[in-house]
This record gives C-alpha cells, sequence and structure tokens, in this order.
C-alpha cells in the first residue's frame, strides 16, 4: 500500500515544488524529476499486482476522511469565488449546493459508515495508473518546451497590443501534477468518500487549465465545463447519500456486490453513479465541455483527453458494469436494467454522431476532440451490455486510445508551433516542413484505424460483442460510426504524406523534452499493439473475469503467432513513412497531378468535358454532417434518454423500498 501513497503525494511535492520554483531551468529539472519518479512509481505498482486479483487494503483513517472532506470545501469555495468575480450566478448556485451537500455526506452519511477496506488495486487500476503514470508524466514533460514557446508567442502578442496570457507556468505546472494525485486516488480509492474527494480535484484543476489564458472564450468555456461538471458531482453525492443511508455502505466494492444480490435496492444511485460518469467522460447532452477546452495550450487538451479526466468516467462506468449490464445469467436480456439500457443507448448515439460531426472539421484539434468523445462512447456502451466480451474489448479501447490520441495532440501542438495553424489544409508538405514529426503523426493516426493496430482491432472486439448481444440497432450504429472514422482519418493521414517541391524544413526549433515526450508515446502505441496477448493475458482478462464473470477466450498459440507476423506490419509503418520522408528531402517532390488535359493557370478539362479549376484540398462535407444540426439532434436524444432512464431507476427503486418497508 506504501506506492500508492507514494504515487499520491510524489506529484503534490512536486506540485508545492512547482509553485516554489520562479526559475525555469530550476522548474524544468523539478518537472522532469517528478514526472521521472511517478512514472517508475506506476510501474512498480502495476509489476506488484501483475496478474492478480483485487489486492483490497484493510485501512481507515478519520484525520484523512476529515482533510478530503475540508479539501472538498475548499474546492467549492473556490468555484463559489470564481463564479461570483464573473458573475456566473448559476455556476455559484451549483457550487452552494455541491457544498451543502458535502457537509450532509460528512456529517449525516459518511461519519456514521465504518470502512474498512478504503484502497485497492486490480489488473484495471494498474492498467489506469500505468496510462496516468506514463502518459501523463509524460504529457507534463512535453510541456517543459511546449509552454517555454507558447508564453514567448504570448509576448510578443502583448508586444502588438493584443490580447494575451501572463506568464503563470508554476501554477500551470503545480495544477497538471496536482491532476495525476487526483487520479491516483480515483483510480484506487475503495472508500467512495474519498473517491469522490478525487473526482472534484480532477474537475476544479480542469477548470483552472481550460481557463488559463484568461481570454474570455477561454473564461466562457472554462465555465461550460465547470457547470456540467458540477451536475455530475452533485449526482455522485446523491448516490452516496442514498446508499449511505438506506443502505449503510461506503465502499465501492461493497456497492457492487450488493447491486448484484439485489439490483432494484440500488438502481436510483446507480443511476446517479452513471450521470456523473457521463458527464466526466463528455458524453451527449455534456459533450461541448470537451469541444471547449480545446481553447487550452496543448498540454491541457492532451491530459484531459488521453490520460485523465474522461478516462475517469469510463473508469467508474467500467467499475460499475456488473450494474449496468444487460448481461445476465450468461445471455443479453434486454428490459432488465433501464440504466444500463440508457447508458449503451447515449454512448451508441454520442459515437455515431461525435464519428459524423467529425468528417466535417478541418481543425486538426476539433477532429481529435470529437474522436475521443466518439472513442468514449463506443467504451459507454461496451459498458451498457457488459458481457465479457464487451468489457474486454472497453478496456483495450481505453488503453489504445490514451496512447495513439495522446501522440496525436502533442504532434499537432508542435506542428502548430512551427508552420503557425492547426488546420488539416495547412498541413500541405509536412512531411518535408516537420518529417519527423509527420512521421509520428502518421503512425499516432494509423493507430487509430488501420489494421493491424490495437485499436481496430478493439473495435472488432467490440463489434463481435455487439453482434452477440443481438441489439441491432447498435452493430448498424458501430459500422457507420466506423466508416466516418475512416474517411476523417484516411484524410488527414494523405494530406500529411503529400508534397510539394520548395519547402523547407522547420523542424529545429523543437525542444527536447517534446521529442522526449513524442517518443515514449510514439513507443507506447507500437509496444502495446505487440503485447495485447500480454496486455490481455496479464491484466485484462482476470480482471474481466473476476468482475463479471463467464466465459472468456484466451489468446492461444496460433494468435500469438499472428500477432508476431502483425508486429513486423507495424513496426514498417514509421519505417515507410520515414523513407518517403527521406526520399522528398532528396527533391522527390512533385506538383499535384490532376486526371484530364491541362490549361495551365490552375484548371483542366474534367471528365465531363468542363473547365475546372482544381485546389488541393479535403472534402468535409460541411453541409451533409452540419455540427449544429447533428450536434443538436444527438443531445436532444441523449438528453430524453438519460431522464427516462433515471425515470425508471426511480420507480424501480421506490417500488423495491415500498416493498421492503
Amino acid at each position: 500500500m506504501g506506492v500508492i501513497w507514494f504515487l499520491i503525494v510524489v506529484p503534490l511535492v512536486t506540485a508545492a515544488l512547482c509553485l516554489a520554483s520562479r526559475d525555469e531551468r530550476i522548474r524544468s529539472v523539478v518537472v522532469c524529476a517528478g514526472a521521472g519518479v511517478t512514472a517508475i512509481g506506476s510501474v512498480v505498482l502495476a509489476a506488484q499486482h501483475l496478474g492478480g486479483r483485487a489486492t483490497y487494503y484493510v485501512f481507515s483513517s478519520a484525520v484523512l476522511t476529515v482533510i478530503m472532506f475540508l479539501v472538498e470545501l475548499a474546492l467549492c469555495a473556490y468555484v463559489m469565488w470564481r463564479a461570483l468575480t464573473a458573475r456566473k450566478y448559476a455556476v455559484f448556485a451549483l457550487a452552494c449546493v455541491q457544498a451543502l451537500l458535502c457537509c450532509v455526506l460528512e456529517f449525516g452519511t459518511a461519519g456514521r459508515v465504518a470502512v474498512r477496506r478504503a484502497v485497492y488495486v486490480d489488473s484495471l487500476s494498474s492498467i489506469m495508473v500505468l496510462i496516468i503514470g506514463i502518459i501523463g508524466a509524460g504529457i507534463i514533460v512535453y510541456a517543459i518546451g511546449y509552454m517555454h514557446d507558447f508564453q514567448r508567442h504570448q509576448e510578443k502578442l502583448a508586444r502588438r497590443g493584443e490580447p494575451y496570457a501572463t506568464d503563470r507556468q508554476p501554477f500551470f505546472f503545480a495544477v497538471m501534477f496536482a491532476f495525476l494525485s487526483g487520479m491516483f486516488g480515483i483510480v484506487t480509492f475503495n472508500d467512495l468518500s474519498w473517491l469522490l474527494c478525487g473526482w472534484e480535484i480532477t474537475t476544479v484543476c480542469s477548470f483552472y487549465l481550460i481557463g488559463y489564458t484568461r481570454t474570455a472564450e477561454a473564461t466562457h468555456n472554462a465555465f461550460r465545463q465547470i457547470w456540467m461538471n458540477l451536475i455530475g458531482g452533485i449526482a455522485f453525492q446523491i448516490a452516496l447519500i442514498f446508499i449511505g443511508v438506506t443502505s449503510n455502505v461506503m465502499e465501492l466494492d461493497r456497492f457492487v456486490s450488493l447491486g448484484q444480490i439485489a439490483p432494484s435496492a440500488v438502481m436510483f444511485p446507480t443511476a446517479m453513479l452513471a450521470l456523473a460518469a457521463i458527464t466526466k467522460a463528455a458524453q451527449m447532452p455534456f459533450h461541448t465541455w470537451l469541444l471547449g477546452a480545446m481553447v487550452a495550450p496543448t498540454p491541457t487538451s492532451a491530459l484531459l483527453h488521453s490520460s485523465t479526466m474522461v478516462k475517469a468516467g469510463v473508469f467508474l462506468l467500467i467499475r460499475i458494469s456488473p450494474l449496468l449490464g444487460t448481461y445476465v445469467g450468461g445471455v443479453i436480456r434486454l428490459g432488465v436494467n433501464p440504466v444500463g439500457i440508457a447508458v449503451m443507448l447515449v454512448g451508441a448515439t454520442t459515437f455515431l454522431v461525435a464519428s459524423l460531426v467529425a468528417v466535417s472539421q478541418s481543425n486538426a484539434k476539433r477532429v481529435l476532440a470529437y474522436s475521443t468523445i466518439a472513442n468514449l462512447g463506443l467504451i459507454v456502451t461496451c459498458a451498457g451490455i457488459g458481457s465479457p466480451a464487451a468489457i474486454w474489448a472497453a478496456i483495450f479501447l481505453l488503453i489504445f486510445h490514451a496512447c495513439a490520441k495522446s501522440l496525436l495532440f502533442l504532434c499537432v501542438g508542435t506542428a502548430e508551433h512551427h508552420i503557425g495553424s492547426r488546420n488539416i489544409e495547412d498541413m500541405d508538405s509536412l512531411i518535408t516542413r516537420m518529417p519527423r514529426v509527420a512521421v509520428l503523426m502518421a503512425l499516432g493516426i494509423c493507430g487509430m484505424f488501420v489494421a493491424p493496430f490495437g485499436m481496430l482491432v478493439s473495435k472488432w472486439a467490440a463489434l463481435t460483442a455487439f453482434v452477440n448481444s443481438g441489439v441491432l440497432i447498435i452493430v448498424m450504429i458501430l459500422v457507420f460510426g466506423s466508416a466516418a472514422t475512416f474517411f476523417f482519418w484516411a484524410k488527414w493521414l494523405a494530406k500529411i504524406v503529400v508534397s510539394r517541391p520548395g519547402t523547407k524544413n522547420v523542424e529545429a526549433g523543437v525542444h527536447v523534452s517534446e521529442w522526449a515526450a513524442l517518443g515514449v508515446m510514439a513507443g507506447l502505441v507500437v509496444l502495446c499493439s505487440v503485447l495485447l496477448p500480454v496486455i490481455s493475458s496479464a491484466f485484462v482478462a482476470p480482471f474481466v473475469r473476476h468482475l463479471v464473470g463467464g466465459a472468456l477466450v484466451e489468446p492461444s498459440v496460433a494468435d500469438l503467432v499472428l500477432m508476431g507476423v502483425c508486429a513486423l506490419v507495424i513496426l514498417l509503418v514509421p519505417f515507410v513513412f520515414g523513407m518517403r520522408a527521406r526520399s522528398l528531402a532528396h527533391g522527390d517532390g512533385h506538383e499535384p497531378n490532376f486526371g484530364g488535359v491541362g490549361l495551365g493557370g490552375g484548371s483542366f478539362i474534367g471528365s465531363l468535358g468542363g473547365e475546372v479549376t482544381y485546389t488541393q484540398r479535403n472534402w468535409y462535407l460541411e453541409g451533409v454532417f452540419d455540427e449544429r444540426r447533428l450536434g443538436t439532434i444527438g443531445t436532444i436524444a441523449c438528453a430524453v434518454v438519460i431522464g427516462m432512464g433515471i425515470g425508471a431507476a426511480i420507480a424501480l427503486t421506490m417500488t423495491f423500498l415500498g416493498s421492503v418497508i
């Protein structure tokens, strides 16, 4: 258990040192040391629990409970103060409600419920600890060079008299490390009141990071994030108060066990926890807060999307999936769990709508944002089904999404600083302007949709689980959504590898810290894909059997041999794109070639005989996949489904309690 507390305390100590380090060079050393120690600690913890069942630690502390209660009140007070100064009175009201519920929970419920096993680690916790400790720490190291360039750009804006962000890097890095500490708590705490504290820490850290620049847009988006996640936090608190009063339970494992024995008794708190998870995971109708996070510096976007925040939401859904799933007695039985059905439909709708809207986006960070929302929707759908195959797919979707998406966000951030744009249409000739970044970006894109990378394998496993569920509409949604993802990834990939002659290399200014982080993320994309059977046997399969039960097919010798062959294909991807970059560097570039008879002056005779002016631009279908229209449809549909699910959960729970009384 000492390693768990080590992982929680070290980021907090590093955060304090970052606040005290006003010199950039000293702070860089502190950040690298803190990130390195955190990453090593996460590996040690995962190695200690390799392939094992859940390890629960008999531990409780009234002092720690009081400290976490005071931390929650302090976070509420901070949000109230910021809301009043910004005249966001609705946010102020929500923060007041949350503070009141904190007091009710502490003095009226949690304080009276005995908790013996406050801390635990199992295979899912180990996976999450590795994601947080390696990817999260890598993103913070990347931020050293990125934030240096970011602040230099802000100084240029200031000299031109334009709005700019003051240099608050000590606070920025401190909040990033506090974020990691809160996430470690979320994935290792069995005491639900402690878990809630970590949950709220990540919410407020996100609020600060999104609003870092303090521009009007950043402030607006930060408050959008906070009010949506305050709703989720209030739902979380209501769930804990309810189960504490009715069941005298405040431990996550006991809550799940109770729900498996008497599902109707915990249907309402399960619905509240699912609502909290859906808001944190940015599912419709709460997806807009994650889109708004794109205004923040790239390390913030990468941290929120890949290793923290949104992963907390899907982590909780996977953890309580036995209470959500329609998987009963070895088969899928629709109608037995309205909350599970609601979660499944919200995830599926979000996946389809977000995938279609991503087709119409030319801003690279918005493409990544919609792709994140879509992939999270797929994980949520798997949690709603709850079969062994679905949970297996959900965990691997979580792993590969974290690796590939962190790489892509960091590549986009570095490219933006050197080409001056994050628009995909401005990434022409990136393979010659920034060859190594382009190769890594291509690797990340391939990792999201190309065989035999792990993301496609995970989606295939999800499709198999959906087919076995017998829910045809979910199968169709996955098929059409996956087709859309192929469309937007393929056109982006083609854009960065096309080159025109005469382009210059602008890659020299990339910082060492950025290259180090990019190398780690690229290595994880390849390594996790190659070691998929090993990860399954050591971590995922034991967790699925323990959580859900039922048969789960293990990789055979033939599977391992096939994966070895696939590994060679995966390793060829960076080699092929690297050869392309070297070829172009030696002058093997050509003007775009279009079919038909060239007329000069940028036009040619098209296939129908008319004169056509050519443009080297992707097809975005803005009129077909309109962001506003599709977003509104998805928001309304998911809001209705959530409302119906909560209503049915209340009715079932009240009926059960009435019969017991």
